[in-house]
């Protein structure tokens, strides 16, 4: 018995010879499947073991090959004994899957360092970094959701340095095409398909393609292609064809939310080759629930269905009853790698989060609920149950309007005495309307907008002003922070202006600064007001912020805590329209 075959666990113990097969095991060339054709005990076996597995009628299962399922299809086979018909490939297929879990166990206790030869990658790693290319390296398809900072990006093409076979797909938000194309140009080595140098000299568009529009073209040669979520759905029948090396999700909790055309199209992909990471230091921004969405992208059920994981994980809901022993499932199965600031940056200065009261406009508060009070008399008088949840819907986010609108002038206020005491600041909202009240009042210090209004080259430009001191003063979107980078070599001090009902989205924010390359200690304000819908809100996010820290490997809260901050957006709301149909009761 050879030193690998002593190093394995029982369950990859190779079966032995049997007087009985439950059946035979094929191997599917065109669909890289696995095919147990036998009794029903065993078929029926192998798809309770392998969420997804079909198989049309009794005595026929079916699923995917991969370094994951090949270890429990041997367990499977220590039982049902099966005939093999492909033992070529099924030894190959036994060699693959036995390294795998001999060296993710080996990396979970005295994590091991990769770099990538310098012929291949142009940059310099850190000691926590190239532990993570040798994760990543061992375990994709896996999820690196290291905290927000550590060098996600770098870390994902150093990996891919390693792998060192083109092409490969980058897809990620569309605010960071331009950033991505940029780093992969700074990074990478130019190749050609077999892996050889090839200077492409002053054409740099043969290195990397950025996809445009929703309709397939030829794609010219390349070695890198990006392309943002958005567009995914209309090439979801082109891009898992095209015979991609590599497929990287960036800022992958966009895909938290399944029964979309953009996840069934992001699906496919990340099926389409065994060599798949995410990357997200979010992956989830409210439930517990989403991780399974986000995990199904990179390995196909390796959480389950989702029922079976909402009735096991989650008692039948949403919200995940132990996120800290999903979280070290996860990690002991090579599933995730997760290390924080404190973790690996003991240099890194703390941040500090301060949460500022301040004064509304009672009388803008007031003119914007008269819309409000109208949808209250809409949603009691409706009788059909959909359109009373639209309306519904429609009056939380009028209030969280009307809230930022009345509020506006003041964060204005408070802003302005940060600028004149020479602070360069990067102020999130979340509404247009709120934005032009920024703008005015702010004018004489020459801010840059990063929302939804500004083209793609518009938005790069504003933060290459900004870093550059040409001002003091960025407005981002607090759903367009995913991915900026270098505003820490700017600034430490960030606004909340409004607030959003998801922590993860004000943790993407607060680590647009808080990230390697931060010499201060960066200081984040939270601007709230006693009108509309921040008190509920700075509550609501009790319950999410502890499913977050528990699945991403954080201490969670106390119950005693849960039950002080576990309130509901539906709550507030209802809170909201009873206070005024009290106000209509007593006008009457």
């Amino acid at each position: 018995m050879g030193a690998i075959e002593q190093a394995i666990p029982d369950y990859l113990i190779r079966p032995t010879a049997s007087d009985y097969y439950y059946g035979t095991l094929e191997y599917e060339e065109k669909t890289d499947s696995w095919v147990i054709k036998g009794d029903p005990a065993v078929c029926q076996m192998a798809k309770r073991l392998f969420p997804g597995a079909e198989g049309r009628g009794a005595g026929i299962a079916r699923f995917k090959s991969n370094k994951r399922t090949n270890g429990d299809l041997n367990w499977l086979m220590m039982r049902y004994p099966l005939e093999v018909k492909a033992a070529e490939k099924w030894e190959s297929d036994y060699q693959t899957a036995v390294k795998h879990v001999v060296k993710r166990n080996q990396l979970r206790v005295a994590p091991s360092m990769l770099e990538p030869s310098s012929l291949v990658f142009n940059g310099q790693l850190g000691g926590f970094q190239k532990e993570g290319v040798a994760f990543l390296h061992n375990n994709a398809p896996t999820l690196l959701a290291d905290d927000m900072g550590l060098g996600k990006t770098v870390e994902a093409l150093a990996w891919i340095a390693t792998v060192n076979r083109y092409p490969g797909l980058i897809v990620v938000p569309t605010s960071v095409r331009i950033q991505w194309a940029s780093q992969i140009k700074k990074f990478i080595v130019p190749q050609t398909m077999s892996g050889q140098i090839e200077m492409f000299g002053a054409d740099p568009s043969k290195m990397v393609h950025i996809i445009k529009g929703l309709k397939p073209y030829d794609l010219p040669p390349a070695q890198f292609y990006i392309i943002h979520y958005g567009l995914l759905r209309g090439w979801k029948q082109y891009l898992p064809s095209f015979g991609f090396e590599f497929v990287v999700f960036d800022e992958i909790q966009e895909l938290r939310h399944d029964g979309t055309d953009k996840y069934a199209a992001a699906a496919l992909l990340g099926q389409s080759t065994e060599e798949v990471i995410g990357l997200s230091g979010t992956p989830i921004y409210n439930y517990g629930d989403e991780i399974r969405n986000v995990m199904n992208i990179l390995d196909y059920q390796c959480l389950g269905d989702k029922e079976s994981f909402s009735h096991e994980w989650c008692a039948g809901g949403k919200v995940v009853q132990k996120p800290q022993l999903l979280y070290q499932y996860l990690k002991r199965e090579g599933l995730m790698l997760r290390r924080t600031k404190e973790d690996v940056l003991s240099e890194l200065p703390a941040k500090r989060r301060v949460v500022q009261e301040i004064d509304s406009d009672h009388g803008a508060f007031s003119a914007q609920m008269k819309e409000v009070i109208d949808l209250i008399g809409q949603h009691d008088r409706a009788a059909d149950h959909f359109e009373r949840g639209r309306l519904k819907r429609r009056i939380g986010e009028e209030v969280r309007r009307a809230t930022g609108v009345a509020k506006a002038p003041y964060v204005a206020e408070f802003v302005k005495m940060l600028l004149d005491a020479g602070e360069a600041v990067v102020l999130y909202g979340y509404h247009h309307d709120v934005y032009e009240v920024w703008r005015e009042q702010l004018k004489k210090y020459n801010p840059v907008f990063v929302t939804g209004a500004e083209t793609t080259a518009q938005k790069e430009a504003s933060k290459e002003a900004f870093i550059q001191g040409q001002s003091n003063l960025i407005v981002i979107s607090l759903r367009a922070a995913a991915g900026i980078d270098g505003l820490q070599k700017r600034a430490s001090v960030c606004v909340n202006g409004e607030l959003d009902w998801s922590p993860g989205v004000h943790s993407q924010c607060e680590d647009r600064l808080h990230r390697i390359g931060q010499q201060a200690q960066v200081i984040i304000y939270y601007l709230v007001c006693s009108d509309g819908s921040d008190e509920q809100m700075m509550e609501a996010l009790g319950l999410k912020t502890s499913q977050f820290v528990g699945i991403m490997g954080g201490e969670a809260e106390t119950e005693v805590e849960k039950e002080l901050s576990q309130i509901e957006v539906g709550k507030h709301l209802d809170r909201i329209m009873e206070q005024y149909r009290s106000k209509q009761r007593e006008v009457v």
